[in-house]
């Protein structure tokens, strides 16, 4: 699984003044097949789409969201000639009263997207707090928001999520994990190494940065979350009061401060008595195997194994 997937960073593309989906983009966003979308047109008159003046047919924001609700309504068991007599209200009543209860994964992705549309808090929060609730943080976010945020990004990419959508949603999960992190203690006496985390000028995957805090915490770790825009000189001052042993970093394909190679001679310099930890595009872009005290993490779950083979050895010791 990769840290670098993340379409949450924040950064400005050019949008569409209106969302216009071709029935192939209907197809990767609600799951349902481009054949059954056409027979349900015929058959039912689910949603008729407009055509251009070639006869082509194309289909707006409304029609997104209504299909998103046929197809969370389907995959949840109700027979296609159940919903076509349901009015859009009907519709739209029932998905939420199944957003409050145990269903399928696929279903709960679903939901999740139409609440990031419709920027509806209260069905996205409650998703995100029944499986927290059931789950914990950890596998929530590992089955749930990661393939979540990877399906977020063809919808940001098709201009059906703006950029302020991505950002009120992006607070929600930020808040998921703060208050996770909150609820655990800093260890009076930690044990094994120490980690101090941070992301470079200009580098906005604060997301994952945030996740990996939490898991290291809770292996107990003493971690040091230095957040984003941290400079290779701010770095030098952590260094003069705390020598982590470990700094870790994402270097995405929108990092353009510095060169890669660059910055991580600085950290290096700045930082003599760590071991720097590298994921990103650039990263694995680069090849760092004959620098000393670098170390490219190659995805979350690589990450994962680092942490859990470190955890290991402590308990052991």
């Amino acid at each position: 699984m990769s840290l670098i997937a993340s379409p949450l960073r924040f950064q400005q593309h050019p949008q569409p003044a209106l969302a216009v989906y071709s029935i192939s983009d209907l197809e990767k966003l609600t799951g349902i097949k481009a054949a059954t979308l056409r027979a349900w047109e015929q058959r039912y008159q689910i949603v008729t789409p407009r055509r251009t003046e070639t006869n082509i047919r194309y289909y707006l924001d409304e029609d997104l969201r209504e299909l998103l609700n046929v197809a969370l309504l389907n995959k949840n068991g109700l027979k296609i000639s159940k919903i076509a007599k349901m009015s859009a209200h009907d519709r739209a009543e029932k998905v939420a009263s199944l957003s409050s209860i145990t269903v399928s994964e696929d279903t709960q992705l679903d939901a999740m997207t139409l609440a990031t549309v419709e920027m509806d808090e209260f069905k996205f929060s409650h998703i995100l707090d029944t499986n927290i609730k059931q789950r914990g943080i950890e596998e929530t976010m590992l089955q749930f928001i990661y393939p979540f945020l990877s399906k977020l990004g063809v919808l940001y990419f098709t201009g059906s999520v703006t950029p302020i959508q991505e950002a009120f949603i992006g607070g929600i999960i930020r808040q998921k994990i703060i208050s996770a992190i909150n609820d655990i203690a800093p260890a009076r006496k930690p044990k094994g190494p120490t980690f101090a985390l941070y992301l470079p000028d200009g580098e906005r995957q604060e997301l994952s940065l945030m996740f990996i805090s939490y898991l290291l915490r809770k292996r107990q770790f003493q971690t040091f979350y230095l957040g984003a825009d941290v400079s290779v000189s701010d770095l030098a001052d952590l260094s003069r009061v705390q020598q982590p042993d470990y700094l870790f970093t994402i270097v995405g394909n929108a990092y353009i401060h510095e060169p890669v190679e660059s910055h991580v001679a600085g950290v290096l310099e700045a930082c003599p008595n760590s071991t720097l930890l590298l994921t990103g595009y650039q990263a694995a872009m680069h090849d760092f195997s004959e620098t000393e005290r670098v170390r490219v993490i190659s995805g979350l779950d690589a990450m994962l194994k680092f942490v859990d083979e470190l955890a290991a050895v402590g308990r052991r010791a």
